[in-house]
């Protein structure tokens, strides 16, 4: 991959005009924005708390953590997801912030969070354990990351190449509990993985693959 953050840049730019007509993209369905609210409550720790959202892509769980009372900051290295975040939450009135960069290396200066959140991101990452590494040390002590990953085809698309070479991307095609588990420990106090595979509601309807939440205190 001669310039990868270029390339991917320009994948999930094309992707952000129909990227919320995925179920667990848009959260569209009532059933599955309540799933996800549901979930979020369970993982974080009472609002408000600063969050910081990496790989927001169009802002629909940030939507729902400024709903909750949350301070939102997200990240997403494609210009067209970034807008398309910040008008969502324009649209509902809900406080927000948007920063376009790298999600591996988040641009928020000496800021710590609460919480680090990332969902269906660390597949698509040249070199994901520095990554982990930078999103712990923007943690404050006792903070949460919290990962929400999986094996799966590329970002859902059963037919959808990803990037030229993007075959060889340390962890292409997801990212087994397995493995991530390994990658975080090392790195945080104390870590648990809760399967989501069955959790229907969350997808808008059955998947047969490996997806999960990783969470972990700092």
């Amino acid at each position: 991959m001669t310039n990868p953050a270029a390339a991917i840049t320009a994948y999930w730019d094309a992707a952000a005009q129909d990227f919320d007509e995925e179920p667990d993209h848009g959260l569209k369905a009532a059933g599955t924005r309540a799933a996800w609210a549901r979930l979020l409550s369970a993982w974080l720790p009472p609002a408000p708390a600063d969050v910081l959202d990496v790989g927001c892509g169009t802002g629909s769980l940030s939507e729902l953590l400024a709903g909750a009372g949350h301070r939102v900051t997200g990240v997403d290295l494609a210009p067209r997801m970034v807008e398309r975040a910040r008008a969502k939450l324009a649209e509902t009135g809900l406080p927000g912030r948007f920063l376009l960069g790298d999600a591996a290396a988040p641009p928020t200066g000496r800021e710590t969070f609460d919480v680090l959140l990332s969902r269906h991101l660390v597949w698509t990452l040249p070199d994901p354990r520095a990554a982990l590494e930078a999103w712990v040390s923007l943690i404050r002590p006792g903070g949460l990351l919290v990962l929400v990953e999986g094996r799966w085809r590329e970002a859902g698309q059963s037919a959808a190449p990803y990037v030229a070479g993007g075959d060889t991307l340390p962890w292409h095609g997801g990212v087994t509990a397995r493995d991530l588990t390994a990658a975080v420990r090392p790195l945080v106090t104390d870590l648990r993985v809760e399967p989501l595979s069955a959790e229907d509601a969350l997808w808008g309807g059955p998947v047969t693959d490996e997806r999960y939440a990783l969470i972990a205190r700092v």
